[in-house]
């Protein structure tokens, strides 16, 4: 086993079909930092290797991709998917006051006057809001109730959020897995 770790990538958009005749690529960002890609940025990708977007129209949402000019080499990239890593989301993403990225969120736990309610397995965005998906904590699951349970990732339900110590402070999640 080595003793580095390796950082997980973050799968964070998809290079779709061609667009016209000359190389262009329809785009899908899979993240909340569109300003991530810019023209000459580069990424990893699903192919173990890199590449660099020459061009990218955000109004169109479409991308040229550096050396590719034409439909029949632009082909040879359509559901390329492109990563980055944690490191880098941090170095190239803004957050306001009170944002965190997902992957900090992760595996944080959630309490609630002072009970260990479960840990955070996953986000899940559904329409505009976020979800912290829960993994009960063992005692609350020998009680007969669920072994996973979604609260929202806002006011009043999460109270605070310190990600120093990877825990979160709710009210309100308790009567929501008592519900579930």
């Amino acid at each position: 086993m080595s003793s580095q770790t390796k950082e997980p990538k973050l799968h964070i958009a998809t290079i779709g079909k061609t667009v016209g005749i000359k190389g262009d690529m329809k785009f899908h960002i899979k993240c909340d930092f569109p300003e991530q890609f810019q023209n000459n940025s580069t990424f990893s990708t699903n192919k173990n290797n890199t590449i660099t977007l020459s061009e990218v129209n955000h109004d169109k949402g479409h991308v040229k991709i550096a050396g590719v000019c034409n439909v029949e080499d632009a082909k040879k990239f359509v559901n390329l998917k492109l990563y980055t890593t944690r490191e880098e989301t941090r170095k190239n993403c803004h957050l306001d006051e009170g944002e965190f990225f997902w992957f900090d969120i992760e595996d944080c736990e959630i309490y609630e006057d002072g009970q260990l309610l479960g840990k955070v397995d996953d986000v899940d965005r559904i329409s505009i809001t976020n979800y912290l998906n829960i993994l009960t904590d063992k005692n609350f699951v020998k009680l007969g109730l669920p072994k996973k349970f979604l609260i929202p990732f806002h006011k009043p339900f999460v109270v605070d959020t310190d990600i120093a110590k990877k825990i979160i402070t709710t009210q309100g999640a308790l009567d929501i897995l008592e519900a579930s």
